[in-house]
């Protein structure tokens, strides 16, 4: 594969996997049946004090940013657009999607946009420009703690839960199965469409 295409392949993945992951983080908090613990965060800011649930996002994600610095982590171009583009996609989804009426309807949804999440982690990640800003937290304290990266997102992923919920956002049984499945989906998608090193591919190594 030519270098152009290369990238292109890279930038397209990366591109096209930050829309889906908000426009699919839109469908499940449509579906009503609730959400991932950092859409719950930020659905209780909208909820208490009227912010755009995607602007939460986003700032957010640039606050997490912040504390890659005294952890020593260095954000790539994916890390900084994962934070600036999320959001924004997300209120696009929240802007053309209304909820159902029929619950056997809103858990289509929500299964849709569970796997379209899934599907969207294995673009972003596999186009190998740096993990998103919540990623690098488990990361950056395993690196310079040792603390376990499992212990790292349990303890995060549950502190904005509880803040979220407290504020109003949605908690329900689909948090439940978004913590269950969103592992395996995302990892079996990154297998699919991690793009491989350049010098790899030129090699034919």
């Amino acid at each position: 594969m030519p270098l152009g295409l290369h990238y292109l392949r890279r930038w397209s993945q990366l591109l096209s996997g930050l829309f889906l992951f908000g426009f699919a983080a839109a469908m499940m908090l449509r579906a009503g049946l609730g959400v991932d613990p950092w859409t719950v965060f930020a659905e209780g800011f909208h909820v208490t004090w009227g912010f755009g649930i995607g602007w939460v996002i986003v700032i957010s994600g640039l606050a997490v940013l912040l504390i890659w610095i005294p952890l020593r982590q260095r954000p790539g171009i994916g890390t900084l657009l994962n934070a600036l583009l999320v959001g924004p996609s997300m209120e696009v989804g929240l802007y053309l999607i209304e909820t159902p009426e029929l619950l056997a309807q809103r858990i289509v949804l929500f299964a849709a946009g569970l796997l379209m999440m899934g599907i969207a982690s294995g673009l972003y990640i596999g186009a190998r420009f740096g993990p998103g800003p919540r990623d690098g937290l488990m990361v950056g304290f395993n690196a310079r703690f040792g603390y376990p990266m499992w212990a790292v997102r349990t303890v995060v992923e549950a502190t904005v839960l509880v803040i979220g919920w407290t504020l109003g956002g949605t908690f329900g049984v689909g948090t439940i199965l978004f913590a269950i499945a969103i592992g395996p989906l995302a990892q079996r998608a990154i297998r699919v469409f991690r793009v491989p090193d350049y010098s790899a591919k030129a090699t034919g190594t």
